[in-house]
């Protein structure tokens, strides 16, 4: 007798959102069934990965991602172009870090001119983020996404002290915006909430939920995730029906276990790979939980993501 798997049905769908322009444009998002359930359901888009660059070379990245791009970190066009031509991106995500009031303090104009620079060097979409200060990345977002206008870029990231800014920005000028709250459900439904009060179309929103290593409280960021995903499909909860993101690069990459040196822990093994699996794993268990866009950093690590993805889809 044939065996029959017993399948579960959703009553909910999670928004598709597709970034960029043209033949390079992407699609993330759209299914119906939980992550990677496509015995169940539809999965019409594969999870999209994003390679992070930065307006400033990476000081602070560990040696063992900061040198795969130091031939080209010094400029971020250049950098750009290398992870587009060369490592085939299929979006990049660049970081305004040297905008923020405690390293370098760029301008908003000069924030612009990188922005124009990146877009006019790739064809791939473009996630624009702020530094992660909320009072400078009002003024600093308001003027890359108008100068971005119709790229149907994402822009973020838009939280509670300064959402209102950031979101009016996005909407005037085609594109779509990332919703961040500190790994709450009901603060991230919240914010959602008032984004889409002020005419926000509710299909352009990306959830943030705040990301967090392995070791360093990802059980609970998964916790966060599958919450939010489960309000989405089971309870067709339009408000958390947004695909999720993941910033993978940023937490794990700054965690002891991918910059500590293997002559002060010889015991933790090799340290490259340790840090590329440590950013592997954690991208890994965000898919599961529901995250539909990844920011990554080490290329063999996404490599590694991407072949997970490919077995699972």
């Amino acid at each position: 007798m044939a065996f029959t798997a017993p399948k579960e049905t959703y009553s909910g769908r999670v928004y598709p959102v597709t970034i960029g322009t043209g033949e390079k444009a992407v699609t993330f998002g759209g299914e119906n069934v939980l992550p990677f359930h496509s015995f169940e359901g539809e999965t019409p888009n594969r999870p999209v990965i994003a390679i992070e660059i930065q307006d400033v070379p990476p000081a602070d990245w560990p040696e063992n991602v900061k040198k795969t791009y130091e031939p080209v970190s010094g400029d971020p066009v250049t950098w750009a172009k290398f992870c587009q031509d060369e490592l085939k991106a299929k979006a990049i995500a660049l970081r305004l870090v040297g905008t923020h009031p405690d390293r370098e303090n760029r301008s908003p104009e000069e924030a612009v001119k990188t922005v124009k620079d990146v877009l006019a060097a790739v064809q791939v979409p473009v996630i624009i983020l702020g530094s992660n200060h909320a009072e400078k990345d009002t003024s600093v977002l308001v003027a890359v996404a108008e100068a971005a206008k119709d790229r149907n870029c994402i822009i973020g990231k838009a939280q509670e002290a300064n959402y209102k800014t950031i979101a009016a920005a996005a909407m005037a000028n085609n594109h779509k915006l990332i919703a961040m709250s500190e790994l709450d459900i009901n603060l991230s439904k919240q914010l959602n909430i008032l984004i889409s009060q002020m005419g926000f179309d509710k299909e352009k929103v990306i959830t943030d939920p705040m990301c967090s290593a392995l070791g360093y409280g990802l059980e609970y960021t998964y916790s966060v995730m599958e919450r939010i995903r489960l309000a989405a499909l089971t309870q067709n909860d339009v408000t958390m029906q947004q695909p999720l993101l993941g910033d993978v690069g940023m937490y794990v990459w700054k965690v002891k276990e991918t910059s500590a040196s293997e002559a002060d822990l010889p015991q933790w093994g090799a340290a490259e790979e340790r840090g590329i699996a440590w950013e592997a794993e954690t991208a890994g268990a965000l898919l599961i939980a529901g995250a539909e866009l990844l920011i990554m950093r080490h290329p063999k690590a996404i490599a590694a993501v991407e072949t997970l993805i490919d077995e699972l889809v």
